[in-house]
């Protein structure tokens, strides 16, 4: 890399900061909300509940940890994180973190010090890991651009700015965690990817999204090498992945009981089947039926069980046929998508799952993905109002478009060749305009006009459906990409093992060579030998 393309990078890295400050200095969820507040308090509760229990009572309910006031209800890794910036909050004040008296604590320098535990976990995780991923592409020194401008527009993505620095999470973490893991296995180390995937699932459970391309992918050349390394190779994941996990829960294995609780925390199947308006096929057929008034809980959990797995099938199942990296990305965008569209208790902050794996390949589909990650922001778009950022919703979503059209001008102004590719091309861009106001008219109409008296929830809904049905959109269309995507076959996962057993091989051919070598010069001299007495 030159000089000049490093400072490329410098400069779309402080630019990609100061748009995440920016947002930070608005508001957050649940502020000035009481009782229960909001996701900020619940991570601020976290801390408070780590650094003052004892490890063993995190997930319990007790007099010192009302489970229904924000009990923890992520895995291990997010409790240690949790942990780790109570540690840091004590120590910079104790009534940050103060036991039951801390509740509801807001105050400047407070909001300050949880702002930039985000930003610090940003730029040591997710950074670094949206620079590899484009760079791991290996480009031609010409398009050495591509990588910066691709590393820009997936670092200026307006909802996980929006989630992470507005209405507060660490999202960054488990999202810079797969994000690692694909870059891993980019580069053909699978025992590494493996492991971060795994630290990735133990931050949020909802990286569940993204098990089956990551199980078919490794699982794929393992079977079609079975007998040539593929056997070792997959016990050696399948030991990475036990002892990943082993070393996650091993506090919280000292009994049954435990891990039942924090299991039955990490999925409480107690909930509805969505959250809040969320924009994914349940919720948009609420409208026309009722699913607690026809349906028991557990046939509401079948259902989604079945039309998940169902869902799943053809994208798996074609990776697991045809393991090779470019299916491996388009699985992942699928399999979150179906996870969203039709899983269990979803909530309108998941599409941020999807919208990772949508912004590496941008370099490939530029306007899909852009389209794509302006319709899940707009789909949060009630989540972001409640939380005081419709000022920075507007901005980044006026903003995110001009800067996409600036880095990739062509793709704007001259789009495909074939005359059948244009076609396409000319009803992609009408839908992209058509949806486009739709999204504004929507925004307009719930900032200004109030709901019918009878129908408070009518524009979140509208929103819901409209977003779902460019959901579906998109999910049919990054099938499609990977049905028609190349048939190499990917065998890095076994090289290594492949690589032991030719070298054996070799040997013993060698050897044999030699051995044929030595008989026919042995022949050969007998030869010449009775040649010789004879004349």
């Amino acid at each position: 890399m030159t000089m000049l393309d490093c400072s490329k990078v410098v400069i779309a890295t402080l630019c990609a900061i100061l748009l995440r400050w920016c947002v930070s200095q608005g508001g957050y969820s649940g502020s000035g909300k009481p009782p229960m507040l909001g996701d900020y308090e619940a991570q601020r509760h976290w801390q408070e509940v780590t650094v003052n229990l004892p490890l063993q009572e995190w997930y319990v309910n007790s007099s010192h940890n009302d489970l229904e006031y924000w009990g923890l209800d992520y895995p291990p890794l997010t409790a240690y994180h949790s942990y780790l910036c109570g540690l840091v909050a004590r120590f910079f004040n104790p009534e940050w973190v103060a036991l039951n008296t801390s509740r509801g604590h807001e105050s400047y320098q407070h909001k300050l010090f949880m702002r930039y535990s985000v930003m610090i976990a940003d730029l040591l995780l997710y950074f670094p890991m949206v620079y590899w991923i484009f760079a791991a592409r290996k480009p031609h020194p010409s398009d050495a651009d591509s990588v910066v401008k691709s590393y820009l527009l997936m670092l200026l993505y307006p909802g996980l700015i929006l989630i992470d620095y507005g209405h507060f999470q660490y999202n960054c973490i488990s999202l810079g965690l797969a994000l690692g893991a694909v870059c891993a296995l980019a580069h053909g180390r699978e025992l590494l990817g493996s492991t971060l995937y795994c630290m990735a699932l133990n931050y949020k459970q909802m990286e569940l999204y993204h098990a089956m391309p990551f199980f078919c992918y490794l699982l794929g050349p393992c079977l079609r090498n079975l007998f040539h390394g593929g056997f070792t190779h997959l016990v050696k994941i399948g030991m990475v992945v036990v002892g990943t996990f082993t070393v996650c829960w091993v506090p919280f294995l000292t009994s049954v009981d435990l891990a039942l609780q924090v299991l039955h925390r990490l999925f409480p199947f107690a909930r509805g089947i969505f959250e809040d308006k969320v924009s994914n096929i349940w919720c948009s057929l609420s409208v026309l039926i009722k699913w607690k008034q026809v349906m028991s809980r557990d046939q509401i959990l079948l259902m989604c069980l079945c039309s998940t797995g169902v869902c799943l099938l053809p994208s798996s199942l074609d990776l697991l046929i045809q393991p090779t990296f470019k299916k491996f990305r388009y699985a992942l965008v699928n399999s979150a998508m179906i996870f969203f569209l039709f899983s269990f208790q979803v909530h309108e902050k998941s599409i941020l799952i999807p919208a990772l794996f949508v912004c590496i390949l941008i370099p490939d589909h530029p306007f899909w993905c852009i389209w794509f990650l302006q319709v899940s922001t707009f789909s949060m778009l009630p989540l972001l109002i409640k939380d005081g950022q419709l000022i920075a919703y507007v901005a980044l979503m006026v903003l995110y478009p001009l800067v996409y059209y600036n880095l990739y001008p062509k793709v704007v102004q001259y789009g495909p060749s074939t005359t059948t590719e244009k076609w396409a091309d000319i009803f992609a861009k009408l839908g992209f305009c058509i949806s486009c106001v739709g999204q504004l008219l929507l925004s307009v109409a719930m900032v200004i006009f109030p709901p019918p008296a009878g129908l408070p929830d009518l524009f979140p809904l509208v929103i819901s459906v409209f977003s779902c049905a460019h959901f579906l959109l998109f999910t049919l269309y990054f099938h499609v990409q990977q049905f028609t995507s190349g048939p190499y076959v990917n065998t890095g996962a076994i090289k290594s093992e492949a690589k032991k057993i030719k070298s054996s091989k070799n040997t013993n051919m060698n050897k044999a060579k030699l051995e044929n070598t030595t008989k026919n010069k042995g022949k050969a001299n007998k030869l010449k030998l009775r040649k010789k007495k004879h004349d």
